[in-house]
């Protein structure tokens, strides 16, 4: 009987087969079952835009390929920094192909592109008021209340949106209202926090679940919700709300931005982000430092008297 080692390496000829040895390559180094997620959505959005070019092998992978396919991405509402994500999980692959086979007459197309440029300037948060907005139309029974649970969890707790999908029922302490995040980047554990608010939308929605499934947000099949479907709950409630669609990350941006104006230390903050230095929280502070500017130019007392 062949094992899956076996099958990968069969497959290792077409692209699909190569992105499959990837993370096979990945697991056995010992990344963390999010990091494999990140590597295999990513790489998987990839993998049907080029087949949708007639993209299968991987010397069909250009410079121009790789170019195109980074602005299909902005061209279908990717971030900057979105983009930069896909561009890391490419280099990665390619990088490891280049290593791995060792192939004389392969140049690394990846090596002539440049990685999509990153604003130096802050990302502002999506305004609170959307997120009320999304909230307001999730009054459709279980499925309602399941993105309510969903929307107010990632804005209550902060955890990304891989680690959100990845929480089992038995990570959350519904009555203190602790959820155990096992694995986050990095291979970090943290535990992070829901409000009374957050706590009574997570028990309603517990309450509709008929499954037995381990996951703590599942689709209407009773499988465990991904990254992929995350984003079509967003995309589906920001269409009723009449609102442009929050990016996923977003709800993140906001919740610490929100912490900071509440004047909750950065130490603190870093901590229930899962940073393991306050650096990463610079780009917050600029938000918020530019809150103080503009309550000076509103209720400065000299330009008042003038």
């Amino acid at each position: 009987m062949k094992n899956k080692e076996h099958t990968i390496i069969e497959n290792a000829g077409s692209l699909r087969g190569l992105v499959d040895a990837f993370l096979h390559d990945r697991r056995a180094a010992g990344l963390s079952a999010m990091s494999i997620r990140f590597y295999r959505q990513s790489l998987t959005t990839f993998l049907l835009w080029a087949k949708r070019q007639d993209i299968t092998q991987i010397d069909d992978i250009s410079p121009a390929v790789l170019r195109s396919f980074l602005i299909n991405l902005k061209d279908t509402g990717h971030s900057d920094g979105g983009r930069h994500v896909f561009f890391r999980s490419l280099r990665a692959f390619l990088n490891w192909y280049a290593v791995e086979f060792d192939r004389p007459d392969f140049r690394n197309p990846i090596s002539k592109v440049k990685a999509p440029r990153l604003s130096p300037d802050p990302v502002e948060p999506p305004a609170l008021d959307d997120i009320l907005a999304l909230v307001d139309t999730c009054k459709d029974g279980s499925t309602g209340a399941r993105d309510k649970s969903i929307f107010l969890t990632l804005l209550d707790t902060g955890a990304r949106a891989a680690e959100l999908v990845a929480l089992n029922l038995a990570d959350v302490n519904q009555m203190a209202g602790e959820i155990h995040i096992r694995r986050g980047k990095g291979n970090k554990s943290r535990t992070v926090f829901l409000g009374k608010v957050g706590r009574r939308a997570l028990r309603a929605y517990l309450k509709t679940r008929k499954d037995d499934a381990p996951a703590l947000f599942v689709t209407i099949d009773g499988e465990r919700l991904t990254y992929s479907g995350l984003r079509q709950i967003i995309r589906r409630r920001a269409a009723l709300a009449g609102i442009h669609p929050p990016q996923i990350h977003g709800f993140r941006r906001l919740f610490a931005v929100s912490m900071l104006r509440a004047n909750v230390d950065v130490y603190s903050l870093a901590k229930l982000m899962g940073h393991s230095s306050i650096q990463t929280l610079q780009k917050y502070l600029k938000l918020v430092d530019a809150d103080s500017k503009t309550a000076h130019i509103r209720g400065s007392p000299v330009d008042r008297l003038m």
